[in-house]
């Protein structure tokens, strides 16, 4: 089995992507619900900053910043993966490995960690954050898009309303992923 090695540094910023082991489902927004209350009981307990984050359909992305002297978001994923498991109905397809070792087939094993190394780094996958639903073809604006840390962003003045322009897009579009 492999064995994969994850940037683990105490208070750091983080950009995830998560995903559904089948892409064609569409139970992160059917569920959405039970999505946020994962997240909640998980930010209760384990508290940590969603600096910015957007639900699609079929995976996620999120900026998390962990406490100063913790660095562990790999049991905080495990956790909100395993609470939204069992609060959704049963019946998903599950490979014969996945069957054997009892678990749900919801989400992909493994997700996407990557550092944030700076500001600009930081700025650039918010932006990809933001401006993904736009890219995947969900919505034609980013304002559109009902789960999204956007409207956030908006409320408290960090961005416009009519963020996702052309010139945004264009560099949301090549950054991050």
């Amino acid at each position: 089995m492999p064995n994969y090695v994850r940037a683990t540094v105490p208070g750091a910023t983080y950009f995830f992507t998560v995903a559904l082991a089948q892409r064609s489902n569409t139970w992160l927004t059917d569920y959405v619900g039970t999505l946020r209350k994962a997240f909640r009981l998980e930010l209760d307990a384990h508290p940590f900053t969603v600096e910015a984050m957007v639900v699609l359909p079929d995976h996620l992305h999120a900026v998390w910043t962990l406490p100063e002297h913790d660095a562990d978001f790999s049991a905080r994923w495990r956790r909100i993966k395993a609470a939204f498991s069992c609060a959704i109905p049963a019946g998903e397809y599950r490979s014969p490995s996945r069957e054997a070792k009892a678990e749900r087939g919801i989400w992909q094993r493994r997700y996407w960690e990557h550092l944030i190394r700076d500001e600009g780094d930081l700025h650039a996958h918010i932006d990809y954050i933001h401006y993904n639903p736009v890219k995947h073809g969900h919505v034609e604006r980013v304002a559109d898009w009902p789960h999204s840390s956007f409207h956030r962003f908006v409320r408290q003045g960090l961005l416009p309303g009519d963020w996702g322009s052309e010139a945004v897009a264009d560099i949301a579009a090549g950054e991050a992923e």
